[in-house]
């Protein structure tokens, strides 16, 4: 008998294109992840999943039930949202994503507000970086996204909700700290990116034209933490969110540089699909974006 459970893995497992990806996107093992593809394909008596030196792909059955299986979980998706109506914004069930910034630094901090408010609601995070939140919401897995890039997929809108700036960091001991800065003072200097995928990553790439240094040494680093964490060691500087460095920055583990010009702005945004109705959980989170303004302290 097929499980929704051994659907949900399919999908992972096509769409991270291998099974440690999946493994990593469901917190599961890889021999679970495994055992859930091969229980699948015993009961429908196909392969689904082939391996091969690039990843695994799905073979053209399994191409058929991944389809399949997106289209039942939009539809229980659908029933879910439509029994939701009937519960109340006090009840029920919010999945949320976020850009791996907004949703490491953001996400928990309005979920735990919300929460306050709404305690019988279950409440979950998706965080991935910008293309795979606008991916989540196509898809209708997730309602509400976090993102700070035009969406490049039509069916989806982003409304503004405030402004974040971006800043230049650097080793604790590094001597570029405590002078303002021209761009040509960073001539020589590895700048350390945010992976390919990243809105981050793309305005990393923006500050560097606008410094005119778009020939300079870039490493490419998976994950913010990941960044802040090769700057304190050394290893070069990065152009990072204000806010989640803040705290680095607080205790003097990480230097800001100041350089002019600045490092660009970027507008946080709801992501949402306008034609996806939402349910009254959705509603009143999607309000408290709204209200917000700024950033909380």
């Amino acid at each position: 008998m097929v499980g929704l459970n051994q659907l949900e893995v399919l999908i992972a497992v096509v769409e991270s294109g291998g099974f440690s990806g999946a493994a990593k996107k469901l917190y599961m093992s890889q021999p679970s992840v495994s055992n859930h593809i091969r229980n699948l394909e015993n009961s429908l008596g196909v392969q689904l999943v082939e391996r091969t030196t690039q990843g695994a792909r799905s073979t053209p059955a399994g191409e058929v039930v991944v389809e399949h299986a997106r289209q039942i979980f939009a539809m229980l998706g659908s029933l879910e949202r439509a029994v939701a109506r009937f519960q109340g914004p006090t009840a029920g069930r919010l999945v949320v994503a976020g850009t791996t910034t907004l949703g490491t630094y953001l996400l928990p901090r309005l979920i735990a507000e919300f929460s306050k408010r709404a305690p019988q609601v279950h409440c979950q995070i998706r965080v991935g970086n910008e293309d795979a939140v606008e991916a989540w919401v196509v898809r209708g897995e997730v309602a509400l996204g976090l993102g700070v890039d035009t969406p490049r997929e039509e069916r989806l809108t982003a409304e503004p909700l405030f402004e974040e700036g971006l800043v230049l960091v650097a080793a604790a001991d590094s001597p570029l700290a405590g002078r303002t800065l021209r761009p040509e003072d960073l001539a020589g200097q590895r700048f350390l990116m945010r992976e390919m995928g990243s809105a981050t990553r793309r305005q990393q790439e923006a500050a560097l034209r606008t410094w005119g240094l778009e020939g300079a040494d870039t490493w490419d680093l998976w994950g913010p933490d990941t960044l802040k964490e090769a700057v304190h060691a050394g290893l070069g500087v990065a152009v990072l969110s204000e806010h989640m460095t803040a705290r680095e920055r607080a205790a003097g583990t990480l230097a800001e540089l100041t350089v002019d010009p600045p490092p660009p702005i970027r507008t946080v945004s709801l992501v949402r699909r306008a034609d996806r109705a939402l349910t009254p959980p959705e509603e009143a989170f999607a309000a408290q974006l709204r209200a917000m303004g700024a950033w909380p302290v």
